[in-house]
């Protein structure tokens, strides 16, 4: 019996082994795992009598490591997605009066500031990065607009009372 009849053979005991402790899919992917390092890792054994303890400690190696990384991952333990509660979309009312004042005192804090510090708040706002910025505000040196942002962000917490809350 040549080493691919063997190995055809060897494959139908590994996969029902395997189907009896894990799902079929999972024992099928245990199985082309099991044969994978048979081929790659034991080219040389070639005899039934040692192919078959070899195969069998490999399929329980890979199965204790898929274990392994199930509980890891907290797979055992999970909720069904089904039986959580939703979530409610909508704060609380003081939630959102909080919100709104913080918001309006902001409005009103950027509303005092010069053009300089509104225009950089709306491209920052808006995604741009510093050098994009330096390019719309026609300067020359990258820090200019660092300084200014520095100075902005400090007068903008001054006009809100010296605190984002």
């Amino acid at each position: 019996m040549d080493r691919d009849q063997i190995l055809t053979t060897l494959r139908e005991r590994i996969l029902a082994f395997a189907t009896s402790r894990v799902s079929r899919d999972h024992a099928e992917d245990l199985t082309q795992d099991v044969l994978a390092v048979l081929h790659d890792k034991y080219p040389t054994v070639n005899e039934l009598t040692d192919l078959v303890p070899l195969a069998f400690q490999v399929l329980r190696y890979k199965m204790l490591d898929a274990h392994r990384k199930a509980l890891r991952r907290g797979e055992y333990n999970q909720e069904s997605i089904e039986e959580l509660p939703l979530a409610d979309i909508n704060d609380d009312p003081v939630t959102q009066l909080d919100q709104k004042q913080r918001v309006d005192r902001l409005l009103a804090a950027i509303g005092q500031l010069g053009e300089r510090c509104q225009a950089l708040f709306k491209w920052k706002l808006e995604g741009k990065s510093f050098p994009e910025i330096q390019k719309l505000m026609n300067q020359t040196s990258i820090n200019t607009i660092y300084t200014w942002d520095l100075r902005c962000r400090t007068q903008l917490l001054a006009f809100m009372g010296g605190s984002w809350e």
